[in-house]
């Protein structure tokens, strides 16, 4: 198991992949103590049982990324990963670049009838008829030296990904779904998938509260918490969790006495620079105008969605899913539905080739053009 750590040999590796059709690309990393993920490996094979797979080490001083770059600018040559996004995103911060042409093993899975995120390990036995040694899966890859069992594990996230790639690439073809997968890669290869701003930060906050002046101030704080935690490459749990971030924005401490009374503020978050930011941050929610308060998108009333049209979309998904091959999920959410039976019009599931899927017949069924027949197990759409 050759490991490379020197731009020269990274280069020649490279120069050498884009004589082939494809090369196929995994990574290990660590995000446990940094905002940004922390590139500890790469892993690279060639084309064919006896293609050259390789270990590039990112941590050693002597490499530099870019002959890897230059391979990604290289459009002749497939870059095939399994689950690319976390993978994509590591390379957009730090280069600045994408990997394309690109193909995901796990979208065309689920577009080939595979299931909903189908696990790399599935694909291996389902596919490529063979099992993983997962004793490494949990293990600190910034350690070195690289035992051979963490070295053999990550070697096989790349060399088993060629039988599935080809696979999965002929079964494409065979039913003419290459678009469906190009228009999901699209979202991974837009530079919004991955750019997080603060002023956003609040939208991934799980709550039940729909006080706009509540909201306010968990904008601000959330807001804080990101900027603090890009600024110093930390968690944002280490700035403070969201279960603190609720707290605070219900209790609305102004003081440090009234802050310090926090229940789940842990010791972290109760650091001077910190504690004034949470304070300031409060603050300037409590001074937001009624008018310009937060409210959550797609907040809908209960009573606006017909319960009974939206229990049709879901026989309607769970019809054309089976028919197509392709699962649920991948095609329509369950709020996309309860979106359609609200009388929303604007979801993903109408678009693209989702709508010809169930898109279409979708709308058809809310307008009352359309009725679902059940015959045999089998649900069949009937024109009324």
């Amino acid at each position: 198991m050759r490991t490379i750590t020197t731009t020269e040999d990274l280069a020649r590796f490279c120069d050498a992949a884009k004589t082939g059709p494809y090369v196929t690309i995994d990574t290990e990393f660590l995000r446990e103590r940094t905002y940004y993920s922390r590139l500890c490996l790469i892993q690279m094979a060639l084309p064919g049982a006896e293609g050259e797979a390789v270990l590039v080490d990112p941590l050693s001083g002597k490499l530099s990324m870019e002959p890897l770059y230059d391979l990604f600018r290289h459009e002749a040559t497939v870059k095939v990963f399994h689950a690319a996004r976390q993978d994509l995103e590591i390379f957009f911060v730090e280069g600045k670049v994408f990997p394309t042409p690109l193909f995901d093993t796990q979208i065309a899975a689920m577009v080939c009838g595979f299931g909903e995120q189908v696990g790399y390990e599935t694909l291996v036995r389902k596919i490529a008829r063979a099992s993983l040694d997962k004793t490494s899966r949990f293990t600190d890859w910034s350690r070195r030296p690289l035992s051979e069992a963490q070295k053999t594990y990550a070697l096989a996230d790349v060399t088993h990904l060629r039988v599935i790639y080809e696979f999965l690439a002929k079964e494409l073809a065979r039913t003419g779904r290459q678009k469906w997968v190009e228009e999901e890669l699209a979202i991974l290869l837009d530079p919004e998938t991955y750019i997080t701003r603060p002023e956003e930060a609040w939208l991934r906050v799980k709550t039940r509260t729909t006080s706009g002046r509540f909201l306010a101030i968990v904008r601000e704080l959330a807001r804080f918490r990101e900027e603090y935690a890009q600024a110093r490459n930390v968690p944002r749990s280490r700035v403070f969790k969201d279960d603190a971030l609720l707290e605070l924005a219900s209790t609305k401490p102004t003081t440090l006495e009234e802050l310090g009374r926090s229940r789940l503020l842990l010791r972290e978050g109760r650091k001077p620079e910190i504690a004034e930011g949470i304070l300031a941050a409060v603050t300037a929610g409590l001074a937001v105008k009624p008018e310009d308060c937060p409210k959550v998108e797609g907040d809908r009333d209960p009573g606006q969605v017909d319960s009974a049209l939206a229990d049709l979309l879901r026989v309607l998904l769970k019809a054309k899913s089976e028919s197509a091959g392709v699962a649920q999920k991948l095609i329509a959410t369950s709020s996309d539905l309860d979106a359609l039976a609200a009388g929303d019009r604007s979801v993903v599931a109408l678009k693209g080739w989702r709508g010809e899927v169930f898109g279409a017949d979708a709308l058809r069924l809310c307008k009352g053009e359309i009725a679902l027949s059940a015959k045999g197990g089998a649900v069949r759409v009937v024109s009324v």
